[in-house]
């Protein structure tokens, strides 16, 4: 394709990228017509003006199905930088109306709604009750994926654990979080968990996770036999229940487990580590009215508490 440069963004440009950022949520023009409601000709057609208005091949499509290029991703992660700069713009016109009118972006990562302090849920709701005009989108993702939509603004803000903290981003305390070491029902541990000797631990089998951990997570970790990863916590979990493996959890994620006899806790006493759980922002960028509106309520929620 033909190399051009774009000189000008028009609303028709913008329209077009939303329709390609769909596509590619449904990672098919089949899947995109009902959502869009328009054709997948018409879809189709919509892709081949946005190429040519781009000079760039953004997708393959065909019998071996729908694929991104490498340019193709390129420009999704501009898109979404694109929308938020847009919505940014949007909240501090309506801030000059004195209206709370606009979308609320923020990550969580994964199995926090178990939580029995429910800051986050229960701020959301007053958003939500006294706000109705604002539109709330949720993110779950990793931690890594978080931090890096907050700095370039996809994000307005996002709850994740605090392991290292960045030079780009402010972070206000929210949750301690205790994990525990546990075993499945099928485990040869289980019903004898709390006699277990430290030095015996090696014998067993235990999950590593392969996402970023603190280093007294890290620290406890090596005193295990470490044969298996997992992406999340859930996949923790799934281990933990084939009765293979140990696993750490957070505890107010693995209790439902525990009340039904699934799991247990192994060496309660020494096997066990907190984690500060951080609500982040982008550091010394001036919030727009809807995320402090948030952060105001979040923080008389928390510091009242």
């Amino acid at each position: 394709m033909k190399p051009k440069k774009l000189n000008q963004v028009t609303d028709f440009d913008i329209k077009l990228l939303k329709i390609f950022k769909t596509v590619c949520d449904c990672h098919s023009f089949t899947s995109a017509e009902s959502i869009l409601g328009i054709s997948r000709s018409a879809i189709s057609l919509h892709m081949s003006d946005l190429e040519n208005r781009l000079g760039i091949r953004l997708c393959q499509r065909g019998r071996a199905g729908f694929a991104l290029t490498d340019e193709g991703r390129e420009i999704l992660e501009y898109i979404e930088v694109l929308t938020a700069s847009i919505e940014d713009f949007r909240s501090k016109v309506n801030q000059m109306h004195n209206r709370l009118k606009g979308e609320f972006n923020i990550g969580i990562i994964n199995n926090l709604v178990t939580m029995p302090s429910g800051y986050i849920t229960n701020t959301l709701a007053q958003l939500a009750e006294e706000h109705s005009e604002v539109i709330i989108n949720i993110s779950m993702s990793t931690l890594s994926d978080i931090e890096c939509r907050v700095l370039d603004n996809r994000l307005h803000a996002g709850a994740i654990p605090l392991v290292t903290p960045l030079s780009g981003l402010d972070y206000f305390d929210l949750y301690s979080e205790s994990s525990f070491l546990y075993c499945g029902k099928n485990h040869p541990l289980f019903g004898q968990c709390s006699k277990m000797d430290l030095d015996e631990l090696k014998t067993w089998q235990a999950v590593l996770p392969n996402y970023a951990i603190t280093p007294e997570a890290a620290k406890l970790h090596q005193l295990l036999d470490c044969k298996a990863t997992a992406s999340d916590r859930e996949g923790i979990a799934f281990l933990i229940l084939t009765g293979k493996f140990l696993g750490f959890l957070p505890d107010h994620y693995a209790k439902k487990w525990v009340e039904d006899g699934f799991m247990q806790a192994v060496s309660k006493e020494k096997m066990h580590y907190s984690t500060p759980i951080c609500l982040i922002t982008h550091k010394g960028k001036n919030h727009n009215i809807i995320l402090k509106t948030f952060m105001d309520m979040l923080e008389k929620r928390v510091l009242g508490n």
